[in-house]
């Protein structure tokens, strides 16, 4: 037998539950693949797109600046951007900039923690749908049992086999899983880093504008 019919024959001998099992399947993968690619571009630019922008704020060129910030992706760029947007006009009101740059972070934020609960999810509930099909398969197995009124090897391995597979199936797919969601956690926490980077740069930018006298803050 090849390997493609030994995977069916596998799903199939796994009874109801692989159904629900392929799907969680499924949509973990397609979450990890969004996820990985996304925490790459947002990581990628960091360090070079608050280089680049502060150099040019530095030097008065808030307009490129700006379109150095806003042609960058990731949150660090969104909160430069947010920033410099309201430093360019070179008034601000008592605590404009933190609550903007606040805000902006904890939207991005948001989007970058999205899809994590999903994952979290499916590493819970994969294996917990994996025993809930080993519970099945010995609910045949005894049934089986109950019905021929004899214990043969041949009677309960129907059931067993069920069993087994269900739980293989629930727990291959939730280590994975698992495995992933720490690795974007991880990932999220060195963007977080990131964004405190550059809310601290959009800050001390406005401290020396307001020392040297180029930017002014009313109450």
């Amino acid at each position: 037998m090849d390997s493609s019919y030994d995977l069916s024959q596998l799903f199939s001998d796994g009874g109801p539950m692989m159904y629900p099992l392929v799907i969680c399947s499924l949509i973990g993968l397609g979450v990890i693949i969004a996820k990985t690619w996304t925490l790459w571009v947002a990581h990628r630019s960091a360090v070079r797109v608050m280089e680049g922008v502060e150099e040019a704020a530095r030097t008065g060129s808030f307009d490129e600046a700006v379109e150095i910030a806003a042609s960058s992706p990731g949150p660090a760029a969104a909160i430069l951007l947010a920033g410099l947007r309201r430093i360019r006009h070179l008034t601000l009101h008592k605590g404009e900039l933190e609550q903007v740059v606040s805000t902006t972070g904890t939207i991005e934020l948001s989007f970058l923690e999205r899809g994590l609960v999903i994952l979290a999810t499916i590493a819970n509930v994969a294996p917990l749908m994996g025993f809930l099909g080993t519970v099945t398969g010995m609910i045949l197995a005894f049934d089986a049992i109950h019905q021929s009124g004899d214990v043969e090897p041949a009677t309960v391995a129907g059931g067993i086999k069920v069993a087994l597979l269900t739980t293989a199936a629930g727990l291959t797919i939730a280590i994975p899983v698992n495995i992933g969601y720490n690795y974007f956690v991880t990932r999220i926490d060195k963007l977080i880093v990131d964004m405190e980077e550059s809310t601290q740069k959009v800050l001390n930018l406005a401290w020396d504008l307001e020392r040297d006298g180029r930017l002014t803050i009313v109450a």
